[in-house]
């Protein structure tokens, strides 16, 4: 699971010559000068840079196993562009092409709308939006499209040129069931006229040796029709889907074993690598044990096909990768979170027969990223909490990392204003500004170390992907939210020494919480659309029952001055006990896999949006220049090899511009068929 930047809302690699596809000069770190974290703005977008502190204190066995594993990371990068779409290697060849190529006029509009429209693809992992799903429209012509291709010589089907400015596949994901969760998204997880109906039917026969450890079914395959018209997977692995890629994986996977820290973690890579070859869900599980129990080392990874967020039905996984160095300090601060979850699990209010009755093995650590591809660039993650298999979790425990570098890159990059707008008054002003960044840490540590590590399914009960179907996704991630809340206004995070006043901390978080899912985040989508957004539809379902439940006692009351709206609460007390009485009922769902439940909640209170209430957002912040995304370019990792060709050092050197490392990853990680 993941945890998301809320307020603002890649992979390092070898270059052997300090120059990139346009011939600019890139930018050695040095972490003595004044950093630039804002690389660039377009559209609803802004893209940033992160230091790796600390890179020069690691052995160079050390960083040659970052160096390796970033590698393996970026060789997979392609994966995830075409599983967000089919035609999508063959747009963002063609795209490049053009920029690469356009000897004309560049000070127009139409080529300026061009670029960004470039961009937004990259930052997008193809033609569809990072966030929304929606399909990104070019701010051109197709009449404009075709005279720039004619003059760079670029060919695409003209099938898939009309794709691009017409209604077709306008959704990556598509959570209305109305139109057919499979057959409404244009994600590339599932073949030609292959419904929802089959999908269901075809899982329902799949069963596990041993059911009280259930495989991940679809997790690693694209669904298909064969040529006598049944449905079979195209699994991801060596010698089959992506293998091309797939094998350059396991090439700088076997690479890094060579250098690994521990024997455990030796014998982690090794199952991964295994895996990767077979496709068999049996070693990912095993894989993910071995994963979990190697935790002694400065250096970890995610390296997988591992959200199911992507999948309107909640089976396959996009591909993703996170390069991770410890952070020896706030890990430290925060290993007490670990230490005290069987506490955080003994004292929620939770129905007894709904609670773990030994937490196992959470372990937590914020950590300094040194590379990200696939599903987490260049949009990230702050937070993960793995693996995602719930028996596991039970047997064995998880892992929960905090992107500490990544954090502290969004918050020295923040746009200024915007709080101001939305406050209330200047008491919750003075709260933000003195709690809102230790409140962001210990959320994000809650959700991750002790929400997703919460709670269990009732025996015989299925997982949430067969139970809770399209509404799984949303429905853990708030619960896991909920379970931060009803602890974050808590004594106990004081007695753990985690802060110095837990109520002030606690009552901003409640102010940012209702303030985030009920007003700001909804600059994130167009008028008059809904949310489809797993995160997004979570915040706003938390947020509008408590608000409901809580009309009768004035808990918190909406406050509308000179045209505007503000959130006001009166009752944090009471909004905790509301926060719990949810958390209670959510976690009854999935413990029983209550699908209709589900349904209704999601439904009811976080899909639709307050139509006058959104124009007004979206009016109020136009003042402000601040793009609500953000994403990340990923530091060159660059080795200095002797004359025998063999590392003798590693520097980081970050890119200038976005384009520059979108192009070089085209140019030197293109191991995929334009077609797959």
């Amino acid at each position: 699971m993941k945890f998301y930047y809320h307020a603002s809302l890649a992979l390092s690699l070898f270059v052997s010559i300090v120059s990139n596809a346009q011939g600019t000069e890139q930018k050695k770190e040095n972490p003595d000068s004044s950093f630039e974290f804002q690389v660039e703005q377009f559209s609803d977008i802004k893209v940033l840079r992160y230091q790796i502190p600390g890179w020069e204190n690691l052995t160079l066995k050390e960083q040659k196993l970052v160096y390796y594993l970033t590698q393996a990371g970026t060789s997979g990068r392609d994966i995830m562009w075409d599983q967000n779409y089919k035609y999508n290697l063959k747009i963002r060849k063609a795209l490049e092409n053009i920029y690469l190529n356009y000897k004309g006029d560049k000070n127009t509009a139409d080529w300026n709308n061009f670029e960004i429209y470039l961009k937004r693809v990259w930052f997008s992992n193809g033609i569809h939006h990072h966030y929304s799903n929606d399909k990104i429209m070019p701010g051109f012509s197709k009449t404009y499209f075709t005279k720039i291709s004619k003059d760079t010589k670029t060919i695409l089907d003209p099938a898939i040129v009309t794709i691009l400015f017409d209604g077709q596949d306008a959704k990556k994901v598509n959570l209305d069931e109305s139109k057919g969760l499979v057959e409404g998204s244009a994600i590339n997880f599932y073949g030609s006229g292959i419904t929802h109906k089959e999908v269901e039917a075809f899982y329902a026969e799949k069963k596990s040796p041993d059911a009280t450890k259930p495989y991940s079914f679809g997790l690693n395959s694209k669904l298909v029709r064969n040529k006598k018209g049944q449905l079979e997977e195209k699994v991801w692995k060596s010698n089959g889907m992506y293998g091309a890629a797939i094998d350059k994986i396991i090439y700088w996977l076997e690479k890094a074993k060579t250098v690994a820290e521990n024997t455990k973690q030796a014998e982690a890579l090794g199952l991964l690598i295994d895996y990767y070859k077979t496709g068999s869900l049996k070693t990912w599980d095993d894989y993910n044990i071995a994963w979990l129990q190697a935790t002694e080392g400065n250096i970890d990874y995610i390296n997988g096909f591992i959200e199911v967020y992507n999948d309107p039905v909640g089976y396959r996984g996009s591909y993703e990768t996170v390069v991770q160095i410890k952070d020896f300090d706030m890990s430290k601060k925060m290993e007490v979170l670990s230490k005290s979850a069987q506490w955080f699990e003994d004292n929620s209010p939770l129905d007894p027969s709904h609670k773990k009755k030994n937490v196992v093995g959470v372990s937590y650590k914020t950590v300094i990223v040194a590379g990200e591809a696939g599903d987490a660039s260049p949009s990230t993650p702050i937070g993960v909490n793995l693996p995602n298999a719930d028996w596991i979790r039970a047997t064995y425990g998880s892992k929960s990392v905090s992107l500490g570098n990544l954090v502290d890159a969004y918050g020295k990059s923040a746009g200024k204003g915007r709080l101001e707008e939305f406050v209330n008054d200047s008491e919750e002003l003075e709260r933000a500004k003195k709690y809102s960044e230790i409140g962001d840490k210990l959320h994000t540590a809650l959700h991750e170390v002790v929400g997703h590590a919460s709670g269990r399914i009732n025996d015989g009960v299925g997982t949430p992907k067969e139970t809770l179907k399209s509404y799984a996704s949303t429905m853990e991630e708030g619960r896991a939210d909920l379970v931060a809340l009803f602890y974050l206004y808590n004594s106990k995070i004081q007695e753990l020494g985690l802060v110095d006043d837990w109520k002030k901390v606690g009552m901003e978080t409640y102010d940012s919480y209702l303030r985030n899912g009920l007003l700001t985040q909804l600059i994130r989508i167009k008028e008059g659309e809904s949310i489809e957004e797993a995160h997004m539809r979570n915040r706003q379902w938390v947020s509008s029952w408590v608000f409901e439940k809580g009309l009768k006692d004035n808990v918190v009351e909406k406050i509308s001055r000179n045209g505007k709206t503000y959130l006001n609460i009166n009752d944090y007390e009471k909004l905790h006990s509301l926060f719990g009485q949810l958390l209670k009922e959510v976690q009854r769902i999935k413990s029983e896999g209550d699908y209709e439940a589900a349904k209704a909640l999601v439904e009811n209170y976080g899909v639709k949006v307050d139509q006058k209430l959104h124009a007004e957002i979206i009016e109020r912040n136009k003042q402000f220049p601040s793009a609500p995304y953000s994403g990340f370019v990923n530091p060159f990792l660059t080795p200095k090899l002797d004359a025998k060709g063999e590392i003798i050092s590693i520097e980081v050197i970050q890119p200038k511009t976005f384009a520059e490392q979108m192009l070089y990853y085209s140019k030197n990680f293109s191991f995929l068929p334009d077609v797959n």
